[in-house]
């Protein structure tokens, strides 16, 4: 095995987290949510949930084509607004929960 082609497979790891990196960091956001969630805070767990679509969307909308990762499903106009709306739309269902008895 040449130095190059040793150089290539030791980045091949790095390459892949760089590249989904956007994905690594909704999922944060989502693994968050959980611990809310697990807290029995269920209103501020669901706007949390919320909070990674539109932070996908956020996403998609400023990263290049090659940087999104696994962010693009289908062309970028579609996947902000349908981030931003399933966001929206889980953010607006957790502002109905009550908070009488949830945190």
């Amino acid at each position: 095995m040449t130095d190059a082609s040793a150089t290539a497979q030791s980045d091949r790891p790095l390459g892949f987290l760089r590249n989904q990196l956007p994905m690594l960091l909704v999922a944060v956001v989502l693994l968050v949510a959980v611990v809310f969630l697990v807290q029995d805070r269920w209103r501020r767990g669901a706007f949390v949930i919320g909070g990674a679509p539109l932070l996908a969307s956020a996403l998609r909308l400023v990263l290049p084509e090659v940087r999104v990762g696994l962010l693009a499903v289908r062309g970028r106009p579609f996947d902000v607004v349908a981030y931003a709306v399933l966001g929206g739309t889980i953010i607006a269902l957790a502002a109905t929960i009550s908070s009488l008895g949830v945190g």
